[in-house]
């Protein structure tokens, strides 16, 4: 008898634990669109399988798998230039860690946000081959990703033999916890984590209200003639690094002088 009492209270005592189990699947997607991707919306899949179901939702954000593991699974895409097409503005790309992922010359001209889904950036490896076969003359334009809208980065690790890692164009671009790598070779020289020619496009007064610059936090850099080239009026501003025993990592701006 005290057993049937206890499983019938069961329900009752869960939905006063936990309030938020009562909402229906709508309205607990619309809760999670509300969370940061990493690290909020993220460790909420890991709360129970109802959960998890709804925080990876394709309406939440799109995943990039290599190899796919169920070809019918809407929102999931064999790499991150196939995510980035299907995308609409706000979305968010989720990149599974392991292995290494070709991002070359990505144009983004939507606002996105795109993730690496490992615990550290360096579990998430974009990289951009030298990929010069196409063009005769070496070319700085020649990147990993290519902004041209407001969009954010975040625990990634995107690596470039030559030209740069990311090429910023226009609008408001927020690098946060990752690692830029630019390989050392002979013409290393030529080679920059950050470009930006965003000055080029001020004559478009849409552009001009929403403005342009980066944002670096918390974010490693390596190799390259220097971290940032820049074009115009726009100038490197309140740069900070704190050194680790294997690592530097950099807090930074570029915008107007």
């Amino acid at each position: 008898m005290a057993k049937r009492r206890r499983h019938a209270l069961a329900p009752v005592v869960e939905e006063l634990i936990s309030p938020m189990n009562s909402l229906d699947d709508g309205c607990l997607m619309h809760i999670f669109s509300f969370l940061s991707p990493i690290p909020d919306r993220y460790n909420t899949a890991l709360v129970c399988h109802r959960w998890r179901f709804l925080a990876c939702h394709p309406r939440l954000w799109l995943r990039v798998e290599r190899p796919i593991r169920d070809v019918m699974e809407p929102g999931v895409y064999p790499n991150l230039e196939a995510a980035v097409s299907a995308a609409r503005p706000g979305d968010t790309i989720l990149i599974a860690a392991g292995g290494s992922h070709v991002a070359c010359n990505i144009q983004i001209k939507k606002p996105i946000c795109i993730i690496g889904g490992g615990d550290l950036p360096d579990d998430t490896v974009l990289t951009c081959s030298r990929g010069f076969d196409k063009f005769p003359l070496i070319d700085l334009s020649n990147s990993a990703l290519e902004f041209l809208s407001t969009c954010k980065i975040a625990n990634l690790t995107i690596r470039a033999e030559l030209g740069c890692c990311l090429l910023h164009r226009s609008g408001k671009l927020t690098i946060q916890e990752c690692l830029l790598q630019c390989e050392q070779n002979p013409l290393d020289y030529l080679s920059f984590p950050i470009i930006s020619t965003a000055i080029e496009y001020n004559s478009f007064p849409s552009l001009k209200e929403q403005g342009h610059g980066v944002t670096v936090v918390r974010t490693r850099i390596e190799g390259g003639a220097k971290a940032v080239r820049t074009n115009g009026t726009l100038a490197l501003q309140r740069v900070r690094a704190i050194y680790s025993r294997s690592s530097v990592f950099f807090w930074f701006e570029v915008g107007e002088k």
